[in-house]
């Protein structure tokens, strides 16, 4: 009898519960209905807020402020309220309990052995990297490509559908990669005939910034710019002073999450003889132009056209990016973009 019963058990358990595949291609076991979302990955918070998953979250990681960014709080109202039992490399495993979730969202690169203390617990976890094709490994935090364009779009619109379905937001996230696809085609029309590349860096704090194998040399190169660090450093990495004056920028471009660095370059004497410093050409980055290591919705179809209309005023002089930033915050981040 008892074996019976445990039988019954085990075909409803099944009847209400659906199999996916991680970006890691894991098979991951989840409930029918996902209510309960704790996400320890900025970029996946990001999405799911962006397909109306925000009232899903339980749970984010603890750097959320300094990854997003402050202003984040006006895109996630009570962002700052919720529990934060992670983060990319590590996990609580007490305060996960608690939480009671239905998935955990986590980095492809975080130890395994949170894995499978999780699933010792019983508790589902999503793998996301949002790229595809590393031959460095899926579960590398600086992946290597052949094509490394062709794998950051298509890792991206892959994560965006797969989060879609985990959040019961498949709809939302399907409208999201239409409308990074059609801005792409969109951005192509403006800059198919640039020739000469403007040379552009990424200044991040303590001279860090991004190399090949990452987002940003994507970001410049569809906006008609080429990332200097590129062609000598691979993924993230800390630089001399030296090594910028030997890369000559004509344009340095700062995040706004890191807005302190603005000044701290304009003020670094080691770096005064610079193009772009003498030009007095260095640019904060709004929110929405992130030129990350990885691609976010909002860079590819509204902040790669900053940066292009920023590098070719002329080219882009009709171009109404007020109006497409407005109509882009409002649609997905149901939200009266006001500038800021």
């Amino acid at each position: 009898m008892k074996k019976i019963l445990s039988v019954l058990l085990l075909l409803v358990t099944f009847a209400y519960a659906s199999v996916i595949k991680d970006q890691l291609n894991r098979e991951v076991v989840l409930s029918d209905k996902v209510d309960r979302i704790v996400v320890l990955q900025h970029q996946s918070l990001n999405v799911l807020v962006q397909i109306g998953a925000k009232d899903k979250i339980v749970g984010v990681l603890q750097s959320w402020e300094k990854r997003l960014g402050s202003d984040y709080k006006r895109l996630f109202n009570g962002i700052d309220k919720l529990p934060t039992p992670g983060d990319l490399k590590t996990i609580n495993f007490e305060s996960i309990l608690n939480l009671k979730p239905d998935v955990v969202i986590v980095t492809n690169y975080i130890d395994k052995s949170y894995i499978e203390k999780l699933e010792e617990l019983k508790i589902p976890v999503v793998m996301m990297s949002f790229f595809k094709d590393s031959s460095a490994g899926k579960d590398s935090v600086n992946p290597e490509f052949e094509d490394e364009e062709y794998s950051y779009d298509n890792g991206l619109y892959e994560g965006i559908m797969l989060l879609g379905k985990i959040a019961d937001k498949e709809d939302n996230a399907k409208e999201l990669v239409t409308y990074i696809k059609n801005s792409q085609n969109e951005l192509k029309e403006y800059t198919k005939n640039i020739k000469d590349k403007i040379k552009l860096y990424m200044a991040n704090p303590k001279y860090q910034t991004y190399g090949s194998g990452k987002y940003t040399s994507i970001i410049f190169k569809r906006a008609g710019g080429e990332n200097v660090a590129a062609k000598d450093i691979k993924g993230y990495k800390q630089v001399s002073a030296e090594k910028i004056l030997s890369w000559n920028p004509d344009i340095i471009f700062v995040q706004a999450r890191y807005s302190s660095v603005v000044d701290e370059l304009k003020n670094d004497k080691s770096l005064k003889n610079l193009d772009a410093i003498k030009n007095n050409k260095i640019y904060l980055m709004p929110e929405y132009a992130k030129a990350w290591g990885y691609p976010t919705p909002e860079a590819m179809s509204i902040g790669e056209f900053w940066i292009a209309k920023k590098l070719y005023p002329d080219i882009f002089k009709d171009f109404d990016l007020d109006k497409k930033v407005k109509e882009y915050y409002k649609k997905f981040y149901q939200f009266e973009y006001d500038g800021k």
